[in-house]
């Protein structure tokens, strides 16, 4: 019995098929036996499987044009941007230099400066500035008549003088005292039995013994013989100065304007005051005591 009901299934089953074909789309029915999930999972794996690795060719394709198109590209703008030989290369221009937010706003003008309006003088003012300006121009003159007197004296010829002729004279400064004896040489002076430069090291004071001698054009034409003591030395040389001074005057007497007008022949009587009875100097005192 078991093997007839087993036939009779077999064939209902044979007939169901032939009478309903399967169709393109629909999958084949499964065993009622068989487990399904896990054939299931298995032909879902390759299709994810499958799915990703056409994802990633799909995307190493897309890099590979994109650099490909990047470099077709790349030609065309250096064929654009190409200078002509001939066209000049332009420079790029310096960009200006931005100003300091530091600086200070209008730090780079001049000041303008506004000159104060002179104060009105008053009459004695103006007759005192008139009174200057007339005595300036005085001295101005002066001063201009007597380089001419120089430039005059220096062209000057020297007076002639006899072989055995001597001048004598006597100069004083302050407590010094100068006997001069002038008489015609060669420009030799002698001073206590010495010559000058041994006398008068120092060139201030040899410049102010010749000194008369320059301005009255006498120097190289006459020889100084001197004698000389008391003061010191630069008292000593003052009164050199002032006995040479009175010798010219004597050989010629036109020299004495312009030796007088130089202060050459001008007597320094300064000399120091003598000690008083009772003080310490001439003028100091003791201090004062009330007791």
């Amino acid at each position: 019995m078991d093997d007839e009901t087993r036939n009779d299934e077999n064939l209902e089953g044979q007939e169901s098929g032939a009478a309903d074909p399967v169709s393109d789309g629909d999958s084949p029915a499964e065993p009622e036996n068989s487990p399904s999930s896990p054939p299931a999972a298995e032909a879902a794996e390759p299709e994810a499987q499958a799915a990703s690795a056409e994802g990633e060719s799909s995307e190493q394709d897309d890099a590979a044009e994109e650099p490909s198109e990047e470099a077709a590209e790349e030609p065309v703008a250096e064929e654009v941007t190409a200078p002509e030989p001939d066209q000049e290369i332009e420079k790029p221009e310096p960009k200006r230099e931005e100003k300091k937010k530091d600086v200070i706003p209008g730090a780079d003008l001049e000041p303008i400066l506004v000159e104060p309006e002179a104060p009105q003088l008053s009459a004695e003012e103006q007759a005192r500035l008139e009174a200057e300006e007339e005595e300036k121009a005085r001295r101005e003159a002066e001063l201009q008549a007597e380089e001419e007197a120089e430039a005059a004296g220096a062209t000057r010829a020297p007076a002639k003088m006899d072989k055995g002729s001597r001048f004598l004279a006597t100069g004083k400064r302050k407590s010094s005292i100068a006997r001069v004896t002038l008489f015609p040489g060669d420009g030799r002076i002698e001073i206590n039995k010495r010559s000058l430069e041994e006398f008068f090291p120092r060139p201030l004071h040899q410049t102010m013994v010749k000194q008369p001698l320059l301005v009255s054009g006498y120097e190289g034409n006459v020889d100084l013989r001197i004698r000389v003591h008391g003061g010191g030395i630069s008292g000593q040389a003052g009164a050199i100065r002032h006995g040479v001074a009175r010798a010219l005057t004597e050989v010629d007497s036109e020299l004495r304007g312009d030796l007088k007008r130089r202060g050459f022949l001008t007597r320094d009587a300064r000399v120091k005051e003598r000690r008083k009875a009772g003080l310490k100097k001439a003028r100091k005192r003791p201090q004062f005591s009330k007791r």
